[in-house]
């Protein structure tokens, strides 16, 4: 059985002593983020892990972390990935918890973590005598319902896909809506009104609806028969799908008649055929950044720089300048 690496062998590798190695993983400050970077790729070059229950015995801190997600609903399998692999590479065990509404302050008196991440929002904890001992943060990408918010409410990837797609010669265009209890459908909706007006395109209208792939199916069987060429921006994949699905049952080619585009870069959407234009969204990199951000507040450092372009379009086969009639 190979031998476990220690943190000498951490600091062998990095160049430095085994003192500041131990600093690193015990989070104490005065060390500065190149040294911190070199002890950290050392270790995971190494595979090293500390060992957790002799640093707590030693510090008086769990070296763990607490994520709390929603009981039901969001997908947030690459979220908890960055997160977790985050917190691991920083030294740190993650446990992942789920809470009824009342129990967040339960979770930060327990003295377990060192600090408490919540991709499910939550009331506030109570105040705290004297200085806390818990860092909390709570991620402001959805709201209390687990819709889409902050970064990834972002319209600006309809207003990309609808300036090419005018560029491409299309002049004629749809929106399939999400609800409007979704704050990104909103925003979805509102930046395709306001480029509509802004490149003096014709709208066939938005077509709300609640992510029902049949539902968007029926509103193309509905367009009159002149209605492409056509470009049709759906508000997520499965709307996207359902479109295309309608516009092959009325004889239009995607994306000859109709060009269509979608948002969430589902799994299956690069296996579709056509195979769907449609907005990525790094789920991994948010739950990273939100994971860097706990960490730097558990250590009592300065927040990390914030991340952006979280979402880009991915353009595919679907969308195409307009077939000449």
């Amino acid at each position: 059985m190979a031998k476990r690496p220690t943190g000498h062998d951490v600091a062998r590798l990095a160049g430095v002593s085994q003192t500041t190695v131990s600093l690193v993983f015990t989070g104490r400050s005065g060390i500065s983020s190149a040294t911190r970077e070199r002890v950290l790729q050392a270790a995971a070059e190494l595979g090293y892990r500390p060992n957790l229950a002799a640093r707590s015995m030693r510090t008086h801190r769990t070296g763990r972390l607490a994520v709390v997600i929603p009981y039901t609903g969001l997908n947030l399998a690459h979220v908890l990935e960055g997160a977790v692999s985050t917190a691991r590479d920083a030294g740190y065990a993650v446990e992942i918890v789920s809470l009824p509404d009342d129990g967040i302050d339960a979770l930060l008196d327990s003295s377990e973590y060192e600090g408490v991440l919540s991709f499910s929002p939550v009331p506030a904890p109570r105040e705290a005598a004297g200085e806390p001992a818990t860092a909390f943060l709570v991620l402001s990408e959805f709201d209390a319902e687990m819709h889409a918010t902050g970064a990834f409410s972002d319209a600006q990837p309809v207003v990309e896909m609808m300036e090419r797609l005018a560029g491409l010669g299309h002049r004629r265009f749809l929106h399939l809506a999400g609800p409007a209890s979704y704050p990104s459908a909103v925003a979805r909706r509102d930046a395709y009104l306001a480029t509509v007006d802004r490149l003096g395109l014709e709208s066939l209208g938005v077509a709300a609806t609640d992510w029902n792939g049949t539902a968007a199916k029926e509103c193309v069987l509905a367009l009159p028969g002149d209605a492409p060429p056509l470009a049709i921006i759906a508000a997520n994949d499965t709307l996207a799908a359902g479109a295309v699905r309608g516009a092959v049952e009325r004889g239009w080619s995607v994306p000859g008649d109709v060009s269509v585009t979608g948002w969430d870069d589902a799994p299956l959407s690069a296996l579709f055929i056509p195979s769907l234009t449609t907005v990525f969204q790094d789920r991994r990199r948010l739950g990273a950044y939100s994971m860097r951000r706990l960490v730097a507040a558990v250590r009592g450092e300065g927040a990390p720089e914030r991340e952006t372009g979280l979402q880009k379009v991915v353009w595919r086969e679907s969308t195409a300048p307009p077939r000449t009639r």
